[in-house]
């Protein structure tokens, strides 16, 4: 089956679009062609800073031919009907139609029309200029002939035409062949915007520019190779890592791996070389995270430290050129040094003004009295400074000196519960935001909370505090490390669960795939701290407290119980009872039960996700999470524990006991049988229910008294003794006996399984 090769060749993709790119390329082509009948054994896409390539293999060379059949009207329908029956199925006559018989609707006229197939040519002439002109670039521009204003000379002008080509960058030169291994390609020649696609490719802009006739694939990469263009993104990073390690280990240093910069400078090549810049000694003062930003950010290059060190930096630097230069790089790792070390003297004049005081200390007393602030020491400084101006976190949600206040409040709270020294937690909250407001982080701001921890050393504060400083934005994702110990620990649920509160409470929800303050991330943060670190928090009470906390401090949006109180406390005054807060602050209650309760909702999700991702089957999480649990470690404990039992033999027992039970109850509850309120033992007749009763007497105790220690399989071990009792009393006892009050005794028997199982898990849900 013959094979098809397309290539769009541009201006400079940036790096970041690339992936992404050839990705929809690959997409949208074999759909539009699948969709127009054709089939593939396979497709692969490429990419480089100058072209998308697609490479389909064991294209079919026609579609297949179709024949439709068209339903008509009534053989006893009007003419003009009929005529329009045969205009629309393209008959000359009605005689070209079949008749049909219908038991309903009786004889109706059919056209079969046949459709035969298309060249796969055709048909990809047909749907690529659509797929080039829609192409869902992130940004595009307009280019090409169709672009510019009638009349002009100028190449380059936008124009605002409807055929003006839109692309990342002017497209230049399109390739389409189709063909097989042996036979001759033939090129397919469709046109958009002034370009016919051909046969011809050009390569190294600068090494090789001459154009390149290309037939097929296997070709076409070789030639590009002799041309100096390295098409595969993968075989560049390879080619890039690997010579960037060497040529640090000959000079006595290490490569510092970044994958990110890896991808990105792997988008900004076609033929990488790897070469080593250097700067003065004397910028190895400044940090390394700040050294290691500065020349990422600035130049795209990689930083070394000396063999064999795990921490520091050396002032050597691997940078990636395009070309191979004929001096031997010696001028590119000149000029890419005077580069770099303009930028580190930047970089360390932040360092040194943000170890400096302020000006203007007499204006940031008020702000140091209220968060107990040293002015003689610089971060907090940078705090008061961060209080005193007012800067807004959200509109809504007040300043970010207001949201310390709260993160202190609930980390004073969750302080005992965590095991955390509160007065290092406090320290700590009262700094965790200051570095916001120096020159280091304004200038990087990824460098968030790690220069606090660098500059709280500085001055001199706990170990603990310094780390917490850095640790209260972690974990940003599920890989993620968590905060090192309970203070970092504390602080970041603090500052999580304030986040996801006020945003709840101004009604800034996630909805879909919309998560614009990142919502899921933090809760799944909270998730994790609280079951990797086996933290005891029972969270609808600390959401509670979160909530009135917010309200404290007079957000000016929060949720009521009810809309239409709120409304009723603004305009009338009434329920002053239930209100506080209130005034310009805006209008909040004390019952933030709907609020909580749909944070729970979330922080089930989460947890589900959680859990899903450790290995736990859904209908188990299911099993053991009901709508108001709060304690998520004894959720995640229970469904551990059910994992592991479930498939025993004892758990096997526990399962089929209790479904049998419960089954029959439900069923019985659904057409509104009576059941009674208890198990009257004077209304138990027969052995095989007299016995079910004691056993479920002594299992429940076993049972609760396991759950009370924290024990869910001995728990469930108790529970799965049931088994013979309830299968005994299934083979002996009529449960819907003729007496009402026999029949509610008995059933109450088996609502006490459910009630003594459902301490544990509610087993209904587990499949199987």
């Amino acid at each position: 089956m013959p094979d098809l090769l397309l290539e769009l060749r541009s201006e400079e993709i940036p790096a970041r679009m690339q992936r992404k790119a050839a990705g929809d390329l690959k997409k949208l082509v074999t759909d539009a062609l699948v969709e127009a009948g054709l089939h593939y054994e396979g497709a692969r896409e490429y990419w480089t800073p100058r072209r998308l390539t697609l490479d389909i293999r064991g294209l079919s060379a026609r579609s297949a031919d179709i024949r439709e059949e068209k339903k008509g009207p009534s053989v006893s329908a009007p003419q003009q009907a009929i005529d329009g029956f045969l205009r629309g199925a393209g008959l000359a006559s009605i005689d070209q139609a079949v008749i049909k018989t219908d038991p309903k609707k009786g004889d109706f006229y059919v056209a079969y029309l046949d459709k035969p197939g298309r060249a796969a040519e055709e048909i990809v002439a047909d749907v690529m200029p659509g797929i080039i002109r829609t192409f869902p670039w992130l940004k595009s521009m307009r280019s090409g002939a169709a672009s510019m204003p009638k009349g002009s000379s100028f190449a380059g002008i936008e124009g605002k035409g409807p055929e003006a080509l839109r692309w990342v960058r002017p497209l230049q030169s399109i390739v389409c062949t189709f063909g097989t291994d042996h036979d001759e390609t033939v090129v397919i020649p469709f046109e958009i915007d002034g370009i016919t696609a051909g046969n011809v490719t050009y390569g190294h802009r600068f090494h090789a520019p001459d154009a390149i006739t290309v037939r097929r694939f296997d070709d076409y990469v070789a030639s590009l190779e002799k041309a100096k263009v390295i098409l595969d993104a993968e075989r560049r990073k390879q080619i890039i890592a690997q010579d960037a390690a060497n040529l640090a280990f000959a000079n006595g240093l290490d490569l510092v791996e970044d994958e990110g910069l890896l991808e990105e400078v792997s988008g900004l090549v076609e033929y990488p070389h790897v070469l080593l810049g250097t700067f003065e000694p004397e910028y190895l003062e400044i940090p390394a995270e700040i050294i290691r930003l500065t020349i990422k950010t600035n130049q795209k290059c990689f930083v070394t430290r000396p063999h064999g060190a795990t921490e520091g930096l050396s002032n050597h630097f691997v940078l990636v050129s395009n070309i191979e230069a004929r001096d031997g790089g010696k001028e590119i790792m000149h000029g890419n040094g005077k580069v770099v070390r303009a930028r580190l003297s930047d970089a360390k004049h932040f360092w040194t003004r943000d170890q400096g005081d302020l000006p203007d200390l007499g204006d940031l007393e008020a702000s140091a009295k209220k968060f107990d602030l040293d002015l003689k020491k610089p971060l907090d400084q940078r705090m008061a400074k961060l209080d005193a101006l007012n800067v807004t976190f959200h509109a809504k949600l007040g300043t970010q000196g207001e949201r310390v206040a709260r993160i202190r409040a609930l980390a004073k709270e969750l302080a005992p519960i965590v095991g955390a020294d509160a007065d290092l937690v406090d320290r700590a909250v009262v700094l965790a935001k200051a570095d916001l407001r120096t020159e280091a982080v304004g200038e990087f701001p990824e460098l968030q909370g790690l220069m606090g921890r660098r500059y709280a050393l500085l001055q001199g504060e706990d170990a603990a505090v310094a780390a917490a400083i850095e640790d209260h934005w972690k974990p940003n994702g599920p890989s993620d490390r968590l905060p090192e110990d309970k203070v970092g620990l504390t602080v970041a649920l603090a500052d999580k669960l304030d986040t996801l509160v006020g945003f709840w409470a101004i009604d800034e929800k996630p909805t879909g795939s919309k998560d614009p303050y990142a919502l899921r991330r933090a809760a799944l943060g909270v998730v994790r701290m609280i079951l990797e670190r086996g933290i005891r928090l029972n969270l609808a009470p600390i959401l509670n407290l979160s909530a009135k906390i917010l309200a404290a401090h007079k957000v000016r949006r929060l949720y009521a119980q009810s809309r239409r109180l709120a409304e009723l406390v603004s305009e009338t005054g009434e329920y002053r009872d239930k209100v506080f807060g209130g005034g310009e602050g805006g209008i909040v209650v004390e019952d933030f039960s709907e609020v909580t309760s749909s944070m729970l909702d979330f922080f089930h999700d989460r947890l589900k996700v959680y859990l899903r991702d450790q290995g736990a089957r859904h209908d188990i999480i299911d099993a053991v999470l009901t709508p108001e649990a709060d304690d998520l470690l004894m959720v995640a404990r229970r469904a551990e524990a059910l994992t592991a039992f479930i498939t025993s033999e004892d758990g096997k027992n526990l399962l089929a006991g209790t479904k049998r039970a419960t089954q029959l109850l439900a069923a019985e509850e659904k057409k509104g049988t009576v059941v009674a309120d208890g198990v009257s033992e004077a209304l138990l007749t027969l052995d095989a229910e007299k016995a079910l009763f004691a056993a479920i007497k002594i299992a429940s105790a076993e049972a609760a008294d396991a759950v009370a220690k924290e024990d869910f399989r001995s728990a469930m071990q108790a529970l799965s003794k049931l088994r013979a009792p309830v299968d005994t009393f299934f083979e002996d006892v009529l449960v819907n006996d003729e007496d009402a009050a026999i029949r509610a005794n008995r059933l109450a028997l088996l609502k006490a399984i459910r009630e003594a199982t459902g301490t544990v898990a509610d087993f209904s849900k587990i499949v199987g």
